[in-house]
């Protein structure tokens, strides 16, 4: 499982003209499945998102987490973070989990965040074509991978 993990101001998701889920201050996590992710993936990349500290204390250092400034967080599937770009000019997906092993993955990376967070998280909507906004603050942008765990 990766991730692409943007603090941000606000972000948003819109599919056909239409908003479906947006956030302010917190996290726009950005997830990539493979086949061979699991529940201890989940549970690992899920207490890291929500405890990592990134947030600004009032000395204006990074040492608070999205739990500790109440933050929220936006979630949206992403199977272009397992893109395969050595060979040639076109990436190739094949690294990415299929819809069938992927959707009960992403759902339940979405059910764990939410019960670290203590707070409903919003999401995209997985196979979609989305639009997604954002301002990144900082910019603070960092990518985890839980399979080599960082």
């Amino acid at each position: 499982m990766k991730v692409v993990i943007q603090r941000v101001l606000k972000a948003s998701v819109t599919i056909e003209g239409e908003m479906v889920a947006s956030i302010s201050n917190g996290l726009l996590v950005l997830l990539g499945v493979v086949d061979d992710d699991s529940q201890e993936d989940i549970s690992w990349l899920s207490s890291k998102t929500v405890n990592l500290r990134i947030f600004e204390d009032e000395n204006n250092v990074m040492n608070k987490s999205l739990l500790e400034v109440n933050g929220e967080i936006l979630v949206v599937s992403q199977f272009t973070l397992h893109a395969a770009t050595k060979k040639g000019n076109r990436p190739s997906y094949i690294k990415a989990a299929k819809p069938e092993v992927a959707i009960p993955l992403y759902e339940t990376f979405i059910k764990q965040l939410e019960t670290d967070l203590g707070k409903p998280v919003q999401t995209g909507q997985f196979g979609t074509d989305m639009k997604v906004a954002l301002i990144n603050d900082g910019p603070v942008t960092i990518i985890i991978d839980s399979k080599n765990k960082e």
